[in-house]
């Protein structure tokens, strides 16, 4: 019985090291699973390139979509840049030690390409579709962040921030109504 506990104990803190080792994926990674907060790289990776997407997307919205997606996609583009700029004055000033991501991940830059391709009530509904998904992501990482990053005025910012893509994600499935 003990050496089953001890073996438990091992498996736990083995993969609790490797969660927070890991740098990839950190969306559906480890660490989100484990409701343990991503690295400050990973969580500025992840933030700054899930605004690119949500600005990215959204303009192409405003050349596609119904009215209220519309109205929607315009809020986004609004309220992602300003994330944008938060994020990057975080980084410029020293506060936060890390890299900024030049492009949007590869999985994202292919579903931008998805909605490209796709017009009317089909791209109505990816667009909603990815939304929804994409905020369900921001809403859990800057949750985990803010509740529990090594970073302060990075954290602070990540819990603060969180409210907005709360509020984004309700609206994001309001479209779909």
């Amino acid at each position: 019985m003990n050496k089953l506990m001890i073996v438990a104990a091992a498996a736990v803190l083995s993969t609790t090291a490797w969660a927070q080792s890991t740098s990839t994926t950190e969306k559906t990674g480890v660490n989100s699973v484990l409701g343990m907060a991503p690295s400050t790289q990973d969580f500025v990776t992840e933030a700054a390139t899930s605004d690119m997407f949500e600005i990215e997307s959204s303009k192409l919205a405003l050349e596609r979509a119904d009215a209220a997606t519309k109205t929607f996609a315009q809020q986004m583009i609004t309220d992602h840049e300003k994330t944008t700029a938060e994020l990057k004055g975080l980084v410029a000033s020293g506060k936060v030690k890390a890299n900024l991501p030049s492009a949007m991940t590869d999985k994202q830059q292919s579903t931008l390409n998805d909605l490209k391709a796709r017009q009317g009530d089909d791209f109505n509904k990816q667009y909603h579709s990815v939304q929804v998904d994409g905020h369900e992501d921001a809403v859990d990482l800057f949750k985990r962040y803010g509740d529990n990053g090594d970073q302060p005025d990075l954290k602070s910012w990540a819990a603060a921030t969180l409210p907005h893509l709360q509020h984004h994600l309700d609206m994001a499935n309001g479209l779909n109504k």
